[in-house]
């Protein structure tokens, strides 16, 4: 357990910060997630997921709840997987 007054509050900060992330970072893990099952499936509607995720990842990424690289990083992955499933059908 922390000791000093100023460590206790910056525990209490961290909990509600955590608080405060986890559902945008849970809403960009389950848009990723999404889009990579709708291109694996080869869904007509894949564009649209993938569009969505980009968007969550986005919104993760302004906020520093991932790092930016990584959102591109994921978008770039998800893009080329789509690309690759619009041009085999």
């Amino acid at each position: 357990m922390a000791h000093s007054r100023s460590a206790r509050k910056r525990i209490r900060q961290n909990e509600h910060h955590a608080a405060m992330n986890k559902p945008i970072r849970t809403r960009a893990a389950h848009a990723l997630r999404d889009a990579r099952i709708a291109i694996k499936a080869g869904d007509a509607e894949a564009a649209a997921t993938v569009r969505m995720a980009q968007s969550a990842l986005d919104r993760a990424a302004r906020r520093n709840i991932i790092h930016p690289n990584a959102a591109s990083r994921s978008k770039a992955r998800l893009a080329r997987a789509l690309k690759l499933m619009q041009t085999a059908a």
